[in-house]
């Protein structure tokens, strides 16, 4: 089973921070939207797919070819997010992370933590041994970033970008640790208090849900996940039973340090090695020059697929394919 939690930060509308849309505003719908797109020819909520500023197709584009091609299950929890997505859902909070520059960004994390391990601890009783949790959070790379560093990590988010924005996330960072009155690695041994400063509904909420469910679960995200496996550590979890399942855009990122950053804390990976440099379409080229690179569980989803029997050259053709229908739409 595949679990997509969508979540929302006030941290996505600074101009610059995240193009997870096509306006800094409009990253307020992504979340639902992308979760819409995944049992629809489009979204609901608006009439066409989340695209970055240049026109990118959201990576739930590979989520929904490798759902199609393997058929397994995918369940939507709304973490926090401005808006509801117009299918079935799972409602664990509307609270949207706020910006942490000028205020506490989720005070309210425990009480998210605690519905969410409501549950995970219900998925225990469907005789589930594993579940994968993916998420669509524009600008989670920030907080996820924020939050490593406040545990004492030297990491480097990626970034849905080819031009990493890292001077503007530093710069971002440092004026909430100076609202906070707190140095990097200051909380090593406060992870909830890291989260809350810090964090978003979509971290909070997948903490919950894994601590709930007790089975093995695969993090299905880039650099956000790292910081969730990060916060799990602390919190005294075996990461045994945890794995994260990326792609190889965000393994690959020479502008972030997921690989050092998945060592030290001390999380085993998987990344698919799509490529989608033959494609017919010069928007599914580009992520092959660095952008978008990973998203709502993309590769998770082609791990997944993977297991059915499946290959990403599978997933790949089946990405092109939807991006054909979009095209005719």
């Amino acid at each position: 089973m595949m679990l997509v939690v969508l979540g929302n930060t006030e941290v996505s509308t600074i101009p610059g921070i995240s193009v997870a849309g096509a306006t800094p505003e409009l990253t307020k719908l992504t979340p639902p939207a992308d979760a819409e797109y995944l049992f629809h020819e489009k979204p609901k909520i608006i009439d066409v797919i989340p695209v970055t500023p240049e026109g990118h197709p959201t990576p739930a584009i590979i989520t929904k070819a490798a759902k199609e091609l393997a058929d397994f299950p995918v369940i939507i929890v709304r973490g926090g997010t401005y808006l509801a997505p117009l299918v079935p859902h799972v409602h664990i909070s509307d609270v949207v992370g706020r910006d942490f520059r000028k205020e506490k960004a989720l005070p309210e994390a425990m009480e998210i933590i605690e519905r969410a391990m409501l549950f995970g601890e219900q998925l225990n009783k469907l005789g589930l041994k594993e579940i994968v949790i993916g998420e669509s959070t524009p600008g989670g790379t920030t907080t996820a970033q924020a939050i490593l560093w406040a545990l004492g990590y030297e990491a480097k988010t990626s970034s849905a970008a080819p031009n990493n924005p890292q001077n503007l996330k530093a710069q971002v960072i440092e004026e909430g640790f100076k609202r906070a009155g707190i140095n990097k690695g200051d909380l090593a041994n406060e992870p909830l208090s890291a989260l809350e400063e810090f964090g978003d509904p979509m971290i909070a909420t997948v903490i919950g849900i894994s601590q709930g469910f007790k089975g093995e679960v695969v993090l299905a995200g880039g650099t956000q996940m790292l910081s969730i496996s990060a916060l799990l550590k602390a919190l005294g979890e075996d990461l045994g039973r945890f794995m994260i399942a990326t792609t190889k855009w965000v393994a690959n990122d020479e502008s972030s340090t997921f690989k050092e950053a998945a060592k030290e804390i001390g999380i085993a990976y998987y990344y698919a090695e799509l490529d989608f440099s033959r494609s017919r379409f010069k928007g599914l080229q580009d992520y092959e020059r660095g952008y978008v690179k990973e998203g709502v569980g993309a590769g998770g989803a082609v791990w997944l697929a993977v297991k059915k029997g499946f290959t990403v050259e599978d997933v790949a053709k089946r990405v092109d394919e939807l991006y054909e229908r979009l095209m005719e739409l």
